[in-house]
């Protein structure tokens, strides 16, 4: 066992926080405990990697049709948008906990340099996106020999 100092100060602003988290928890539910995520703005979850060709973008988007998910490039800004859609398999009133967050979705992404829209390729495949997005040439490293 170990001892803990008493800190009236600690108590006192535990107490309020914990009351403020009780409220928000009711009024705006977040998914899994984290606080930033809210089920009334769903946002998915993105991957973001490149390798010698390609930037290459992974978002996860279970259960959105492939003609819901809209791409588009402008300058060095692509922008992800779409549509999730709810089930109406079940009467809202029969419900005793709903997670899965629906509705419309977009998020945008700035580029390292702009790039050719028509070099851009997607699949979707299994609720998961991989947009790869070739590098620019002038971009890449060039050798320089020493003389």
């Amino acid at each position: 066992m170990h001892l803990v100092r008493f800190n009236p100060m600690r108590d006192l602003f535990g107490r309020e926080n914990r009351m403020s988290h009780i409220f928000d928890d009711f009024f705006y539910p977040t998914h899994g405990g984290d606080e930033t995520s809210s089920v009334w703005d769903w946002k998915p979850l993105v991957d973001i990697y490149d390798n010698d060709e390609n930037i290459v973008i992974k978002a996860e988007l279970p259960g959105t049709n492939k003609t819901d998910i809209k791409i588009d490039v402008k300058g060095r800004v692509l922008t992800l948008k779409g549509e999730r859609s709810t089930e109406n398999e079940v009467k809202e009133d029969r419900y005793h906990r709903r997670e899965r967050a629906c509705g419309k979705f977009e998020r945008a992404f700035t580029l390292p340099a702009e790039v050719d829209p028509e070099e851009i390729k997607a699949d979707y495949n299994d609720g998961v996106l991989k947009i790869n997005i070739p590098k620019p040439k002038e971009h890449e490293p060039k050798q320089i020999t020493i003389h």
